[in-house]
């Protein structure tokens, strides 16, 4: 029999990875974790000297990067360094007291350090034997929640219903729809699933849409119900009630409705409690959209944006969004939490328990798409207790007084106008038709839609700020978003600065241009 030939190289290497201790050495944790809090305390301290928005052009790393993974291992040191170097300059930075686009997506000293303690835990509860006190931490803190925003107790463990973190509204929709859907196949059966339909507004963020799509209900029995500036683009519930009739008609299975508390495009509120009225009328599964503005609910003065509630099915709002809590960290209440475990439930051998089996205990993974899961529920507690629901409710106020305060500047300036009505912390305008028909004799929707396009275009790529855009009834508009942990007055007065002088170079270049 031949003697097996060890490559000397392959001899090296398992050498090498024989020790394994320094992977969790706790002297070397400490030393490096200090290094990195000192480099991310530092970067904080720096942000706003960066510009917001990223200015790299696509493939940009790599040109910077080797090809290949490094064979030998290299300092913490030098890896930070390579970080601020090369992976800065691709960074949009989300933390920036100058950023004002999307939604915030808000972190916090609480927050970061919840993650570095789920992190360092590292537990995998799915199931309340894989760690009882992930499993109960989280039941417990979206009972806090949910009495938070004054959610029925319908909807709390305390009351027959129940929470669970999820990670995006995505997944919290796809459980809410597929739960839906298996309920309504029972009443109906399978042969009949292709029947089923969808409601939303033309206003319902996207992941709706790709939320239906995974669920498996046919493309074309997604309603989007087109809204009017008559209701500020909230849905309208004649209209609904209609669509739904007209659905019935030709032997279709109303199934589903999402009703938006902030939309996306304008954070305009849809009108809760008759849209629930005609759900249960016909049966239908309402899920509440806030994944924007339910943080505002904490604040008893936006409660009111919730009535309604009790005759829906399902509520989620992102943490991560205005509520500290970092990304990623989706709060989803259901009332009935049957209908989500006979939907996402598998318990195979390896799984079985006595605390499972005898249903002592909430397995999270039967409340969610996948099996494993993280211990968010760690951050959310470390926010709620480090700051105090009063810290948290003044926090919120401050960002929408400082919208207000926005709002006023953009109102002095008869250049520009307010396009959509403000309700919390965001903020549409544009500049107006009638100040470019000034330059010139007529402008039509198509040139002040082009005009604010380049706009906002020019702005962003100065790097002093960020803002995005909506395209609502066809008006072009730009959205000015505050949460930022670090944003101040002083922060909203330079970005309407720097808003206005945009404006004035491209006023001057035009009127360069009609001269010529």
């Amino acid at each position: 029999m031949g003697t097996l030939k060890i490559d000397p190289e392959f001899e090296l290497d398992s050498q090498l990875s024989s020790n394994t201790s320094h992977l969790l050495d706790p002297e070397e944790f400490r030393k490096q974790g200090h290094m990195m809090v000192d480099f991310l305390a530092d970067y904080f301290h720096n942000i706003k000297t960066y510009p917001v928005h990223s200015l790299v052009e696509p493939g940009y790393l790599k040109k910077l990067l080797p090809d290949s993974a490094p064979n030998q291992p290299e300092p913490i040191e030098k890896i930070l360094q390579d970080v601020q170097r090369d992976i800065f300059p691709g960074l949009t930075h989300w933390q920036s007291p100058n950023f004002f686009a999307y939604f915030p997506c808000i972190s916090s000293t609480a927050g970061i350090l919840g993650e570095m303690l789920t992190a360092g835990l590292n537990v995998v509860g799915f199931s309340w034997i894989a760690s009882p006190a992930a499993t109960e931490l989280e039941s417990i803190v979206m009972d806090w929640l949910g009495k938070l925003i004054n959610l029925p107790k319908t909807y709390l463990f305390s009351g027959g219903g129940g929470g669970v973190i999820q990670g995006t509204t995505c997944e919290a929709m796809l459980c809410t729809i597929v739960a839906a859907r298996d309920q309504m196949s029972d009443k109906v059966g399978r042969e009949n699933m292709d029947k089923l339909v969808v409601y939303a507004s033309d206003q319902t963020h996207f992941s709706f849409q790709k939320a239906v799509k995974i669920s498996g209900i046919k493309p074309e029995n997604f309603r989007a119900i087109p809204t009017t500036k008559a209701t500020e683009f909230a849905l309208c519930p004649e209209s609904l009630s209609a669509t739904i009739q007209e659905d019935i008609k030709v032997g279709l299975i109303p199934l589903f409705l999402c009703v938006t508390i902030g939309t996306t495009s304008t954070t305009v509120v849809d009108p809760l409690k008759p849209l629930c009225e005609i759900a249960k009328e016909y049966g239908i599964w309402v899920h509440v959209d806030a994944a924007y503005a339910g943080s505002a609910c904490i604040c008893p003065e936006f409660q009111h944006y919730l009535d309604g509630v009790e005759n829906a099915n399902s509520l989620s709002l992102n943490a991560h969004k205005w509520l500290f809590s970092t990304l990623d960290c989706c709060c989803l209440w259901v009332k009935d939490p049957s209908s989500l475990t006979k939907a996402l439930s598998t318990t195979p051998e390896c799984l079985r328990n006595k605390v499972t089996d005898s249903k002592q205990a909430i397995d999270y993974k039967d409340w969610q798409i996948a099996l494993s899961r993280r211990f968010r529920s760690l951050k959310l507690w470390l926010v709620l207790r480090s700051y105090g629901v009063a810290n948290l409710r003044n926090f919120i106020r401050s960002h929408i007084k400082m919208a207000k305060h926005f709002e006023g500047l953009v109102t002095m300036d008869e250049r520009f106008e307010i396009v959509a009505p403000r309700k919390f912390s965001m903020v549409c305008f544009r500049f107006s038709p009638l100040a470019l028909e000034k330059k010139d004799k007529f402008v039509d929707q198509d040139q002040v839609n082009k005009f604010n396009a380049k706009l906002l275009e020019s702005i962003n790529l100065s790097g002093n700020i960020h803002m995005t855009h909506a395209l609502v009834g066809g008006v072009y508009m730009i959205r000015f978003a505050i949460g930022s942990p670090m944003t101040d007055y002083q922060n909203i007065d330079m970005a309407w600065e720097v808003i206005r002088n945009h404006a004035n170079a491209m006023l001057d270049v035009k009127s360069t241009k009609m001269v010529q």
